[in-house]
């Protein structure tokens, strides 16, 4: 999943970014609000952490003006302000939730997650394909009682996959939400992650889950 990080405490941007990554998620950040818009209007992002208190724009300015033009990405606001009113002003503004700084990275992440279940079909910490599962907060992925063991990539491109279960994705969609701006891979990146991924948790089964879709993409399903 793809996060844009907005922050002008550059040390605490620089850490939640790299945590973030580490936690399997591609993460761009800027630390301006004008900034923030432009990536937001042009990157598909699957959420956005937005500080309130930001040079150019304000997160909030940030928010009305999304979602004055019909973006309805889910937004965590960051705020060093916890009065009520403060709260209530950015829930009003369209946010999806709020995190009062300083904040505990699990927490953070907690939120991120609980986001990304509310704006998904899937409700619960589990994803599932046939005997095949995933658990998000513990990045335990089991395949018929035996647990695979993946790279960050690669259970960030089998999540994008089973989110998506039964969907035909382009490899475009796959690199854009998988990868970052700071990537400076090959062009057949994609072709390459689902090789590792179909190793690791279909060949050494009967019922293949990763096909292909020529000309189109790639789907995750039991069959054809």
């Amino acid at each position: 999943m793809r996060i844009l990080v907005a922050d002008d405490e550059h040390d605490l941007l620089d850490v939640t970014i790299k945590r973030l990554k580490a936690d399997g998620f591609s993460v761009d950040g800027c630390e301006n609000g004008e900034d923030a818009l432009y990536y937001i209007e042009n990157t598909k992002y699957d959420l956005a952490v937005l500080d309130i208190m930001m040079p150019k724009l304000d997160g909030l300015t940030v928010l009305r003006t999304l979602r004055a033009r019909k973006n309805s990405i889910p937004i965590l606001l960051l705020t060093a302000k916890d009065s009520i009113n403060d709260r209530v002003e950015g829930l009003n503004a369209g946010a999806d939730d709020y995190l009062i700084k300083p904040f505990a990275y699990d927490e953070l992440i907690a939120r991120i997650r609980a986001l990304l279940r509310r704006h998904s079909d899937e409700k619960t910490d589990i994803l599932s394909v046939a005997d095949l599962t995933m658990e998000l907060s513990t990045k335990k992925v089991m395949r018929n009682g035996v647990e695979i063991i993946l790279s960050s990539k690669e259970f960030a491109l089998l999540e994008y996959l089973m989110r998506n279960k039964g969907a035909v994705i382009s490899r475009a969609q796959l690199e854009n939400h998988v990868w970052d701006y700071g990537f400076e891979g090959g062009s057949n990146i994609v072709d390459v992650y689902i090789r590792y991924l179909r190793k690791k948790i279909d060949e050494p089964f009967e019922v293949k889950l990763i096909h292909t879709i020529r000309g189109m993409g790639y789907t995750i399903r039991e069959a054809l």
